[in-house]
């Protein structure tokens, strides 16, 4: 697995970096993205701290806006476990307010006068920073949305079998309450640890990518 997952760092490493303020043009509306973040290493290069794709179709810049730049977490589950870590590290009590999925409106009129609306939009702010100081990616287009979550899913489990990608002492995500982000190393807790990229995969990827050694 350690070869596998040395192969797709070294793959994902020698791709164009993207951060923020990023040019949407040079995304493509279907795709995957591989998210780093400063301070992790593996493999020799940047630690992947993250994969993810889109269901909808031509959404893949869209879904990288809802990460870096719309402050709602409820609408991007990473930016709420980028919340739920900062807030645990600080031993926060607002952790259980933003929890609460305000998405549907029944859920809105139940909680009004409840949540403590300054404070959710400060913790929306800072993590916005966290994630436009710290984070960067790359991006490989992928039309076919079947391919793209199998893709996804099996780079996901290759990278979370894989016992040479430790995160470093400092990682924000071993302050997640979230045991899977924790012992993976991942800002994930889904496809984790489940089949891996197989050889023909890896070739795929590289064709995927323009790489034919």
């Amino acid at each position: 697995m350690s070869d596998s997952c040395t192969t797709v760092h070294r793959l994902f490493n020698k791709l164009p970096i993207l951060q923020f303020p990023f040019d949407t043009t040079k995304i493509p509306q279907n795709g995957i993205y591989i998210l780093f973040e400063k301070g992790e290493e593996a493999h020799g290069g940047r630690r992947i701290v993250r994969v993810g794709t889109h269901t909808g179709k031509d959404q893949l810049r869209s879904r990288l806006l809802q990460h870096f730049v719309k402050e709602d977490k409820d609408r991007s589950i990473f930016r709420k476990n980028i919340g739920r870590a900062l807030l645990r590290k600080a031993h926060d009590p607002f952790l259980s307010q933003w929890e609460l999925d305000l998405t549907p409106h029944d859920a809105r009129i139940a909680h009004q006068g409840m949540i403590d609306t300054q404070k959710l939009n400060a913790t929306e702010k800072n993590v916005t920073q966290e994630l436009q100081r710290r984070f960067s990616f790359v991006v490989f287009p992928v039309e076919d949305r079947g391919k793209r979550l199998a893709l996804e899913s099996k780079i996901i489990s290759t990278i979370s079998s894989c016992e040479a990608c430790e995160p470093s002492t400092h990682w924000l995500g071993l302050h997640s309450p979230k045991k899977k982000i924790r012992t993976s190393g991942l800002w994930l807790v889904n496809e984790l640890y489940k089949e891996p990229l197989s050889v023909q995969d890896l070739w795929d990827l590289k064709q995927i990518l323009g790489v034919h050694a």
